[in-house]
Order: C-alpha cells, then structure tokens, then sequence
C-alpha cells in the first residue's frame, strides 16, 4: 500500500480525494461496511480511513442493589475492519490508532498487528475523554497526548521497541497523519498554543496533517499560514463535510467545537423541507471545495459520517 505522502509526492500537486468511514457497530453484518465501500469506490479516493472508538464502561444494576462494571466494545476492532476491506477491496487504508482506553503496551502490540498485515498508513490521536467524563484521563501506562503516541510509533519506525530487552528489532515503516484543527482544540488556551501542540506532533515524527472539518475557508487558509510560520512544513488535508439538515447546525458545534458561518446558517434555515436544506449544504461544499482546490490543497478528505449521496455529488462536480 503506498504511503500517504508518497501519493501526495506522486500527484505533483494534482489534488486527490479520501474517504473517512465509521465502523459499523457490532451485531452489524460486514455487508454493511462493504456497501459503504462500494458506494465510494469507483469516485476513485486515494485511501480510506477508518475511524477508531475506545471501549465504553457501562454501570449494570444487580437485583441485590449493587452495580458490576462492564467494558463493552461498541464496534469491531481495527483490526477487523481493516482485515474486512483488505479482503474485498484494493485500495489503500489508513486506521486510526487512539490513546484512549489503551496502554501503551496494547497500542504498541496492535500497531506491531497493523504492520503484520502490510498496513504502513496510521493517524495517531489522542482519542475522546471516556463518556460520562469532562477530561481525557490516561489509562495506568498509557499517553496523555498524542505526540507521546507519535513518538512512539517514530521508535519502532526505527526499530525501537517498549521492551528495552528487544535487540535488532524488525523495523516497522508507518507514515503517521495526526489531526490539526482549523479553530483550535477546544480544550486548548488559544489558537497560538494549539499551534505549539501541533508542532510538537510534527517534530515527534508525524509526516501530514488532516484537519477537522469546518465550513469557513478563511479559517483554513488562516491555520495554515500559522502552521508554516511555527515551522510547520509538512502536508496539511483539508476536512471537509457538508451540512445536510438544519439539525445539524447546532448538533455539529456542539459535538465537535466549531463554527458554522452567518451565511450558511441563513442558507439552510430560508427552507422548511429536508430537500431543499439538504441540496444547500451540498451547494456550499462544492463552492468550498472549488476554492480549495485553487488555494493548493494536496487533497480534499470528506467525513462522511455513514453517508455517501451527498459526498458522491460534490466529488463529481469537483474533480
């Protein structure tokens, strides 16, 4: 599988498209990731990344009063997910790997599985906060922050295991993508230390960048000077999704801290049926697309969120 910044390095500044699929929860019949698959495949993406999500701890009521404490997995593994595609589809995938719920040892063994099985594409994040929690809590000999798990991956890239007993390890040879954010982590001070954050990612080892989604461009083209000007050199993706309901304009700041313009708000809330809401966050990502692709972006990531219409119409009209 080519490595991400190879593809950018062969496109010579022709932009590509990439895909970001969530897993299907468990009980879910592989079908179901296969037709999400196939729904994108013929727009021709450069790869496809597959989200990750921790563990959920949840509280069961005894009848006696009393509580067990259960750790459930919502979703198949990575592992699973990214053996399923392999077997169907011939394309380059990207897993996330997170920090969350995980010591660095167990990260350590999936990442060693991923490269097993002829994966050299990861993204390293930090991962949520556990659910039911305000701030993310390592677990016992785990990360705090992502650069720690970007180091980390640095090291067996080097053949540099946990183990200090391990003597001319085998070396593994991942390109690490790590997320940027166009209006800055919520959880950071200011946008002048998120950028500091990032910089630490990139000098721990991180070879591109992918931003979360927004929905201004200014934005972008303003964290991405900012980037440079930290010595940030390295490729940085947009992300992109587009609006499909009116819904959404408060369920999307809330779930990912971030702003939706006067103006797209205005769009989509002039219409009271679905369709027409609908067809205006289409409209608006295909013109921020268009101006994307005239500002030098190496390519155009689209969070799809289960949904493959509305991306399907915008990639066509773009590329």
């Amino acid at each position: 599988m080519p490595k991400v910044t190879d593809i950018i390095n062969q496109r010579k500044g022709e932009p590509f498209v990439s895909f970001e699929l969530v897993p299907p929860l468990k009980g879910s019949d592989v079908n179901v990731l296969h037709k999400s698959i196939e729904a994108l495949v013929d727009l021709d993406p450069a790869f496809i990344n597959v989200t990750c999500h921790r563990d959920e701890v949840q509280y069961i009521l005894n009848d006696n009063g009393t509580y067990n404490k259960m750790t459930l997995s919502k979703r198949p593994s990575t592992l699973a997910i990214v053996g399923a595609i392999m077997q169907r589809f011939d394309i380059s995938i990207v897993p996330h790997v997170i920090c969350g719920g995980a010591s660095a040892a167990k990260i350590e063994s999936e990442l060693l599985d991923l490269h097993f099985m002829g994966i050299n594409n990861v993204v390293a994040l930090r991962g949520d906060a556990e659910p039911g929690y305000r701030r993310f809590i390592p677990e016992p000999d785990g990360f705090s922050h992502s650069s720690e798990l970007v180091e980390m991956i640095d090291h067996l890239n080097n053949g540099v295991y946990l183990d200090p007993s391990i003597k001319n390890g085998i070396s593994t040879d991942f390109c690490i993508g790590v997320a940027g954010y166009p209006e800055k982590h919520f959880e950071a001070a200011n946008i002048d230390i998120d950028i500091m954050h990032l910089k630490q990612k990139v000098d721990a080892g991180a070879h591109y960048v992918v931003t979360q989604m927004f929905f201004d461009n200014v934005k972008f083209y303003q964290f991405r000077d900012l980037c440079r000007k930290a010595g940030i050199n390295v490729p940085i993706i947009p992300g992109l999704k587009p609006l499909s309901s009116a819904k959404q304009i408060q369920s999307i700041p809330q779930a990912f801290h971030l702003d939706i313009p006067n103006e797209l708000v205005a769009k989509i809330q002039q219409y009271n049926d679905k369709e027409s809401q609908y067809e205006a966050g289409v409209e608006w990502c295909i013109a921020q697309c268009n101006d994307l692709l005239q500002n030098d972006v190496p390519a155009l990531h689209f969070y799809t969120m289960g949904r493959a219409d509305n991306v399907r119409r915008i990639v066509k009209a773009v590329m």
